[in-house]
């Protein structure tokens, strides 16, 4: 593949709703290049975009691909992004890196949720954008119900370039809007011809609209136009590009992906309308010695500046980084900075990649997107460049993960692999989480969804040789007291030589809640000797530590040591440890013990017409709704809910607000569990204590 310069690439992020048709566009795409042979298809699984085995398996988008087609001496990078919710840091990465963003919407269904989250953001970073309706051949497809749902979701000024011959089964090829003309598929070519009668109607209403559409962006045509003289097709192409490159105006093409119609004048309209990283989003970053924030150009003799917006780890090739290089030339020359680690990376070969065939190249020049293998420290969202003159970009802001599982192991033994194969995903998939829960020993893995948690355990299995399965975390509740009681623990024994004796008087009582632990001494006259007290304190702390009641630990008593006694030969450290812990125990039980559940701090952020299907379903996981605020067409509504009804939340709130409401948490304080529960959560820990 050659090189090119800034001014011949075009750096596309293919979005839109899962089964929209993206990665068969993408296929359609490259057939019509010439690059294959033979165009595949994603229900056959053998489609360039979707390599990996799981997407294949399942026919879904997992990952963004990065596709270059040349067409007519231009580079199109497409950034073939993932549909489904689970992967949205996919599509975040892949925007950081593009100039535009083309959203692929199906004819039949219409603008979906996926559609709505794209185009949001793509609004983020004020990224031109256009539509691609695709799937005209499906049945109930109609591309004017699906624009005029794109005109009135998005508020968008739409330049709709195309107009369908036929629909559905009768879908056969469009009229061109700008030369009107019309092209219509004969055998395994598209012909071009006359506008046929039954859409000539329609075709001129379009015409009408776009003219004054692109009229209305340029001056001199907005003359042209209230006085009704005719504009020239080469001044309405002028002023379209500039109206699309500023984010004006929004272009509409159409087509069929799956039978590769349309594929080829949407890559015209690419070419000629959409911004080439000259004219596209412009980078700032942070010159680090000066510390001054500078926007960068996209000149290949200029410093080299890049950043990484993808990491692949392929456990056969090993990590793959995708950079875009923002300045400068990105060459096989030896070594690279990797400027927030402040570490040098060695640089043996630069690829371009095509899905996952890696074309060697000498060099990535300003605005083009490549990728390096094997580099030891840098990571998704790293600045590459030179140490002389180092730039750092900011780092992309990612969604935090919204849902959290415990890893089970099905042998023991793969807690190593199973390390290891989750450090390799944390490293490809930024919105993929993992750690270790000091209190109960578990595994946690936190994601977007059901489906990227399965996908990640389905890896470990086929990469790394282990089997987990994937249980509910669990919840770390606490034992406290509302009583006061006074307890005695004697511990007395004797076996023939020195025996064990310890012998205590402890007053335990509740402290106010977040009071934790205190342990008091009123020991007068030597009852106990000052050498035993400490091991007193340790006892209880020890039993505090294990749970009285069902295994969690103890907080919010005070503890007071008032009498005991001690024998001169027996007694020892561990003796009244013993017996402090014996007292601690049974005057716990004394004590009106009870158990206490995390609550935590809810905020739901919804649509308007959500609202009360989500208030009624946070009432009945026990939430309180402490209020709500209004926010633009949105409601934000704030609550406490215990824990342990939200662990599966991301997901029930995809499905009552279908995917359009977000949520965070943070722990709020501990609260008594209700009694019924209570008594069920002891059942169920004292009957898994009995079973081990």
């Amino acid at each position: 593949m050659k090189q090119y310069d800034a001014q011949h690439i075009r750096n596309i992020a293919l979005t839109g709703h899962g089964g929209s048709g993206k990665t068969q566009l993408t296929e359609a795409m490259l057939f019509a290049t010439g690059a294959l042979s033979r165009m595949g298809k994603v229900d056959d699984g053998n489609t360039v975009s979707d390599w990996d085995p799981e997407e294949a398996k399942r026919q879904v988008s997992i990952g963004t691909s990065l596709v270059p087609c040349e067409w007519k001496d231009h580079k199109i990078n497409v950034l073939d992004t993932p549909g489904y919710f689970d992967f949205v840091g996919e599509v975040e990465s892949a925007l950081a890196a593009a100039d535009a963003m083309l959203c692929v919407v199906c004819a039949a269904s219409g603008v979906e949720v996926g559609t709505e989250q794209a185009w949001a953001m793509a609004d983020k970073r004020s990224l031109p954008r256009a539509f691609f309706v695709n799937k005209m051949d499906r049945e109930n497809a109609s591309f004017e119900r699906t624009v005029e749902q794109i005109r009135s979701t998005f508020g968008a000024d739409l330049a709709v370039l195309q107009v369908p011959i036929g629909e559905a089964a009768a879908f056969r090829g469009w009229v061109d809007l700008l030369t009107m003309e019309a092209w219509v598929k004969d055998g395994d070519k598209m012909t071009k011809t006359d506008v046929p009668d039954e859409v000539a109607a329609m075709a001129e209403s379009y015409r009408e609209s776009l003219v004054e559409a692109v009229a209305a962006t340029d001056d001199e045509l907005t003359l042209l136009f209230l006085e009704d003289e005719p504009i020239e097709t080469e001044d309405l192409v002028r002023a379209l590009g500039q109206a699309v490159r500023s984010g004006a105006l929004v272009p509409v093409w159409l087509g069929s992906a799956l039978q590769g119609l349309g594929a080829d004048a949407l890559m015209d309209g690419i070419v000629r309308f959409l911004p080439s990283p000259l004219d596209g989003v412009r980078y700032e970053a942070t010159d680090v010695k000066s510390g001054e924030t500078v926007t960068l150009e996209p000149d290949p003799n200029g410093p080299l500046a890049a950043f990484v917006f993808k990491t692949i780890s392929d456990p056969f090739v090993g990590r793959l980084t995708l950079f875009r290089v923002v300045s400068g030339t990105f060459s096989a020359d030896g070594t690279v900075r990797n400027i927030d680690k402040d570490k040098d990376e060695r640089v043996t070969q630069v690829f371009v990649l095509r899905g996952k065939e890696q074309i060697a190249v000498p060099a990535v020049s300003a605005g083009d997107l490549g990728a390096v293998s094997k580099l030891q420290v840098t990571a998704t969202g790293d600045s590459l460049g030179r140490k002389e003159r180092p730039f750092r970009f900011p780092k992309p802001d990612f969604p935090k993960p919204v849902l959290t599982m415990a890893l089970v192991p099905k042998a023991k033994g793969d807690e190593d692999r199973i390390a290891a194969g989750l450090a390799r995903m944390q490293e490809e998939d930024v919105t993929f989480a993992m750690s270790k829960d000091a209190e109960s020993g578990q595994i946690l893995v936190s994601g977007m969804g059901e489906l990227q948690l399965e996908i990640m355990t389905t890896r470990l299995k086929s990469q790394f040789g282990v089997e987990v399965d994937l249980v509910p975390p669990k919840i770390p509740y606490r034992e406290t007291i509302r009583g006061k009681v006074e307890q005695e623990g004697r511990h007395k024994k004797q076996t023939g030589g020195r025996g064990q004796f310890g012998h205590v008087f402890l007053r335990l009582e509740p402290l106010p809640p977040g009071g934790g632990f205190e342990f008091v001494d009123e020991i007068f006259g030597g009852a106990v000797p000052k050498q035993y007290i400490p091991a007193v304190e340790k006892g209880v702390e020890e039993t505090m530590a294990e749970g009285v009641l069902a295994g969690y630990p103890v907080v919010d008593v005070k503890v007071t040591l008032y009498d005991g006694s001690y024998h001169s030969v027996d007694s020892s450290e561990m003796a009244f440890k013993i017996a402090a812990s014996m007292a601690f125990k049974e005057g716990f039980m004394k004590a009106q013990p009870v158990l206490l559940e995390p609550v935590l701090q809810v905020e739901v952020v919804v649509p308007e017409r959500f609202m009360g299907d989500v208030i009624a379903d946070l009432n009945k996981k026990r939430g309180r709704i402490l209020g709500m605020d209004p926010d633009g067409g949105n409601q934000i509504i704030r609550a406490h809910v215990p824990m342990a009804e939200m662990a599966r939340y991301a997901v029930d709130l995809r499905s009552i607000t279908q995917g359009r409401g977000r949520f965070k948490t943070e722990l709020a304080h501990y609260e008594e569990v209700p009694e019924h529960l209570a008594a069920e959560i002891i059942s169920q820990a004292q009957a898994a204590k009995g079973a081990s």
